[in-house]
């Protein structure tokens, strides 16, 4: 899977915003020294995250960002999605074989690749940034809310 920085920084700066619990703006130089990310860096990426919806700013003196909704609202997935992240484990131009990616045929390993692109999906589509910050079972967190959405059928004798 390729997942660069900009997925891993956003969400590392979206987890110091929510692990600070307070309603005031949070300046892009705390997280930055914070995190040791680069502050030029994250300007571009909370740009991007105010446009998705995850940030709100706040500008002036003691202005900075605060989460949009509550951690608890915000999916991993939502964040990494936000940062123009690429989701891709195939060599495959769209990323899933419909345009191939060996000769315009999937390739012998593509499902294998394909699975595992989804797995990771769901996982971090199961994943809230405050089960990050609370340091929740992240395992657990996901099973749980994945049997939420697709509970378990009884079978009748």
């Amino acid at each position: 899977m390729k997942l660069s920085t900009k997925g891993r920084y956003a969400v590392m700066a979206l987890a110091e915003i929510a692990s600070r619990k307070t309603e005031r703006p949070v300046s892009l130089a705390d997280i930055a020294a914070s995190q040791d990310i680069s502050q030029e860096y994250l300007e571009q990426l909370f740009a991007k995250l105010r446009r998705a919806g995850l940030v709100e700013s706040t500008r002036g003196p003691g202005g900075g960002y605060r989460l949009a909704r509550d951690a608890d609202d915000i999916f991993i997935i939502d964040i990494v999605q936000a940062a123009d992240e690429p989701f891709s484990v195939t060599r495959c131009p769209d990323g899933d074989a419909v345009e191939g990616c060996h000769n315009g045929e999937p390739c012998i390993t593509h499902e294998l690749w394909s699975s595992l692109r989804r797995q990771i999906f769901g996982f971090l589509s199961s994943i809230t940034l405050g089960d990050v910050v609370e340091k929740r079972n992240l395992a657990l967190a996901a099973e749980v809310r994945r049997a939420k959405v697709q509970p378990m059928k009884v079978l009748r004798g």
